[in-house]
């Protein structure tokens, strides 16, 4: 199991929870750096794609610094709760809706993605942007988050996914295992986060993989949509309305 801090006897949710403590002051800066901003534009399509459903309650989990609840605050008329393990996150998240006077559509709290606070077939949507890697027990996350939607809801995963063609696969996997790391360091001066991501990506079952996994847990009409030569990919999961 990838982890930030091997050395630490915490869970891989508590280690989870401290990496993004420590790094939420620089997350965003470095977060754009390292993707080139092209994450601004996965988020986009999918948040286009999810549109075309007419969700009103959306629940955005691992919401990080809430860039995917701001995206989906662009469908009018969406309210939206984002939650995050991390109150160094959220504290960053809520300075971002303060300053876009969005604070009667969004509203962040704490709380674990694998035990949601929520009631059953709560929400129209669910939405997760490069978190569900981060889950402790990914079946158990995945479950959560079909209890609290409603029958014929849907949920959209944006996450992070191995490329496949030659020779960008080489290229990318050397940026993504070197470089990245190396500056992920030098500005978010905690030297184990940024070697966990491109572990943690290596470690995810991506792909048809996860489709499968969607599929077991009781999501239909799964669909995987691959971004930029596979470096990302968006996942459609339905809850069926029977």
């Amino acid at each position: 199991m990838a982890l930030p801090y091997k050395q630490s006897k915490q869970s891989k949710k508590g280690q989870v929870e401290e990496m993004f403590d420590n790094i939420s002051p620089k997350y965003d800066t470095l977060n754009h750096i390292l993707s080139v901003n092209i994450d601004k534009l996965w988020r986009k399509k999918t948040i286009k794609k999810l549109k075309t459903h007419s969700p009103v309650q959306i629940l955005d989990i691992a919401t990080g610094t809430g860039d995917f609840a701001l995206a989906a605050s662009k469908i009018p008329g969406t309210q939206i709760t984002g939650i995050d393990i991390s109150e160094g996150m959220l504290s960053v998240a809520r300075k971002k809706i303060s300053k876009k006077n969005l604070k009667e559509r969004i509203v962040f709290q704490k709380a674990d993605s694998e035990n949601l606070p929520f009631e059953s077939e709560t929400f129209d949507a669910a939405i997760v942007g490069f978190g569900v890697r981060n889950f402790e027990n990914l079946e158990k996350g995945l479950a959560e988050i079909r209890r609290v939607i409603k029958p014929g809801g849907v949920f959209f995963v944006l996450e992070f996914s191995k490329p496949v063609s030659v020779p960008f696969k080489q290229i990318y996997m050397f940026y993504f295992m070197h470089i990245l790391p190396f500056i992920g360091r030098m500005v978010s001066k905690d030297s184990s986060a940024y070697s966990y991501l491109p572990e943690s990506v290596k470690e995810f079952p991506d792909g048809d993989n996860f489709l499968s996994i969607l599929a077991k847990i009781g999501f239909v009409n799964n669909k995987c949509f691959r971004q930029t030569f596979g470096i990302a990919s968006i996942y459609e999961a339905h809850k069926s309305d029977i």
